[in-house]
């Protein structure tokens, strides 16, 4: 295990870090970083890039309202891909005014560390500077980083109750929704944020969709909410997170 190091963001503050190879150290690592399980763990994937303002805009009040007062609530932890596009820097927008750490699980080769070389295959996104930790993991294409977001908030929550938030989102979100479905956490499709949310929504309103689509919901552990009603994912999410209070 590498020893934490700290990140510095200009004119925005610091984040801790590590570099983890093996997913049997996660649990040293995170515990290193300051994350101690068992945590209440939310989970946020879906669009990056593809978003644009006026997607940003409306989806913005989901973190402020929706997730942000409930995961302050119960001490919750967040976990995102941590580049600074879409739903995670929607996320950091909101752990600014707020105290919850935020941890980005990203890909070695796909983003750039600040104060470091470019990485060899281009140069690199943006880590999202208002995260409070990260989670450097092996990899250089785009979705390396799926696994390890899902396991790290296996480890992170433990005993404690998790959920995952799905957002608009490509073919890395549906691996994403396929890899929190096998870990047995729930999955709450915003109906109406587009793409591949959508997909499960649709499937879980009786539409005919692709049989993949359709297997994860046969799961029981999707449900949705619609995008302009934040105020049902926080009863959604205070649903799943209250329940791991005594």
């Amino acid at each position: 295990m590498t020893s934490p190091f700290r990140l510095d963001f200009p004119n925005t503050g610091r984040a801790f870090a590590a570099r983890v190879a093996e997913t049997a150290e996660l649990c040293s690592v995170l515990t290193a970083l300051g994350l101690f399980p068992p945590r209440p763990t939310v989970v946020v994937v879906g669009g990056a890039a593809g978003l644009d303002a006026t997607d940003m805009d409306r989806l913005r009040p989901l973190f402020g309202s929706g997730i942000a007062p409930v995961m302050e609530k119960y001490g919750a932890v967040g976990v995102d891909g941590g580049t600074l596009a879409g739903v995670m820097q929607l996320f950091g927008e909101v752990r600014a005014g707020a105290a919850f750490p935020l941890l980005g699980v990203v890909a070695e080769g796909t983003v750039q560390l600040p104060g470091a070389c470019a990485p060899d295959r281009g140069e690199g996104f943006e880590l999202e500077p208002r995260h409070t930790h990260f989670l450097v993991v092996p990899g250089d294409k785009w979705g390396a980083e799926a696994p390890w977001i899902a396991e790290a908030a296996t480890v992170l929550a433990d005993s404690a109750p998790s959920i995952t938030v799905l957002i608009n989102g490509g073919d890395i979100a549906y691996d994403d929704v396929q890899l929190s479905v096998k870990a047995g956490r729930p999955v709450v499709a915003i109906a109406g944020s587009g793409r591949t949310a959508d997909a499960f929504a649709n499937a879980l309103a009786g539409e005919l969709v692709d049989e993949p689509v359709a297997a994860l919901v046969r799961s029981g552990l999707i449900r949705s909410v619609p995008a302009d009603a934040p105020e049902y994912l926080a009863e959604l999410l205070e649903a799943v997170l209250g329940a791991g209070v005594e």
